[in-house]
């Protein structure tokens, strides 16, 4: 299990775009599994949607991406490269994501090939799913 500070020094993202509270699971390069644990005073519920608050389907997208990129990158076997976006596939939403919600989050290589690959995940609210889909990414050296 890794802890948020743990998690910082895996991925370089920072509040309010750290999306990863915690790894229960994590079979290196393979396949990982972490919570976000959606609140009420989340940035993004101030204009989605006043009065009916509801985490945006982009932003599950990113915390999928993000327990992806601690998958991939905690043993060091990606040489120090950065994953980047390099497309989404499939991508399903059936269910709202809502204050008071645990995000359990997915992620299961499915290819590697050099710096290029894709992965399954899955999102779940109490055993439900939130959102499934495939994305691909690339392994990069960020200037």
């Amino acid at each position: 299990m890794l802890e948020i500070g743990d998690i910082e020094k895996i991925i370089p993202h920072r509040y309010p775009f750290l999306l990863v509270d915690r790894m229960l699971e994590i079979e290196d390069g393979k396949r990982g599994v972490g919570i976000k644990n959606v609140t009420a005073n989340e940035w993004f519920f101030e204009g989605h949607f006043p009065g009916n608050r509801v985490m945006p389907g982009v932003l599950i997208v990113e915390a999928m991406a993000q327990v992806a990129a601690v998958t991939l990158l905690r043993d060091g076997g990606a040489g120090g490269k950065t994953p980047m976006f390099g497309g989404i596939e499939d991508m399903r939403f059936r269910k709202p994501v809502v204050p008071g919600d645990q995000l359990v989050m997915e992620f299961t290589l499915e290819k590697l090939r050099g710096p290029v690959g894709k992965g399954h995940v899955k999102a779940t609210v109490d055993g439900k799913v939130a959102a499934e889909g495939t994305i691909m990414f690339a392994l990069v050296d960020l200037p």
